[in-house]
């Protein structure tokens, strides 16, 4: 096994046995509820059906990202142990916590020269991060130094898929990624947004689909075009929900029925706090590796 600290943001969105299991240390994000601060500790402080209750009954959300100091904070120990780190952030189309990754690397490699921090930027969010983070530690596992798993990060981070849908536009709107005029509309309809994350680690609109019940379909059809080996697919599929267990439920069903070759069951995971302040509940997500992303 590779002598090095395999790390992520808790943006990662697995659950705190996946980590334990695995071998991932994380460091958590924070948000506040109706001013009240937290940290994003995985449904810890405060669980994630009563999170998403209380955003649907209107409570403010706001969120705040790593910051340069806590990064030192923490990866100071396991650099004083003697270990190198390979950290993955949260993508930087979304966030800027890469940023304060960096900082904080700069000064602590100042520090401590004998050893190396790796920063990689997923690209990802939620558990197409996690996804990421699980290959990476399949990597760790097999034997690769912290040089060659952030060499094969950065080469294949493009190959993870990041398809996103919502059964409620509300917050899509207070976000701006759909206009209030839409926003409306959709509700009305039962329009039901298909996203994905493209080349830059943005979130961007794809598809209007009528109705939930096309749109679980439409989301397997976007895995059934970009995976790898097509319906032969073998790799791992995660899936994340904001407090919808029953739609991706759905999705991992029909999933599991198109790809008879996975790597064991789909994994259900919760979107987490973090991610979950944006786009509210009803969001279900669906991460798998396929071609390169290019748009």
């Amino acid at each position: 096994m590779g002598n090095f600290i395999l790390s992520c943001c808790s943006t990662a969105d697995l659950a705190k046995g996946h980590f334990e299991e695995r071998n991932i240390h994380y460091i958590c994000f924070h948000f506040s509820l109706n001013d009240r601060q937290y940290a994003d500790d995985l449904g810890r402080s405060i669980s994630f059906p009563d999170f998403y209750e209380a955003m649907r009954q209107g409570a403010e959300t706001k969120t705040s990202q790593v910051n340069e100091d806590e990064f030192e904070a923490y990866f100071t120990p396991f650099l004083e142990n003697g270990q190198d780190i390979v950290h993955v952030c949260l993508s930087s189309g979304i966030s800027g916590v890469y940023n304060s990754a960096m900082l904080a690397k700069r000064t602590l490699e100042e520090k401590y020269p004998e050893r190396k921090i790796f920063v990689l930027d997923s690209l990802l969010a939620s558990s197409g991060y996690g996804l990421l983070m699980d290959a990476l530690a399949d990597r760790r596992d097999e034997g690769m130094t912290a040089a060659e798993a952030y060499a094969w990060g950065l080469a294949h981070r493009l190959n993870f898929h990041a398809w996103f849908f919502s059964t409620d536009l509300t917050y899509y709107v207070k976000g701006g990624r759909v206009s209030r005029a839409s926003g409306l509309v959709g509700s009305v309809l039962h329009i039901c947004p298909l996203l994905h994350m493209d080349q830059a680690g943005k979130l961007i609109p794809k598809e209007k689909i009528r109705t939930k019940k096309k749109v679980i379909v439409r989301i397997v059809e976007k895995m059934m075009t970009y995976a790898r080996d097509r319906e032969n697919y073998s790799g791992k599929c995660f899936i994340s929900h904001s407090d919808c267990l029953e739609d991706a439920q759905a999705v991992a069903a029909l999933v599991e029925e198109k790809f008879p070759h996975l790597n064991g069951k789909v994994l259900i995971n919760s979107v987490g706090t973090t991610i979950g302040s944006h786009t509210g509940p009803g969001t279900v997500a669906l991460f798998f590796e396929g071609d390169l992303r290019q748009e």
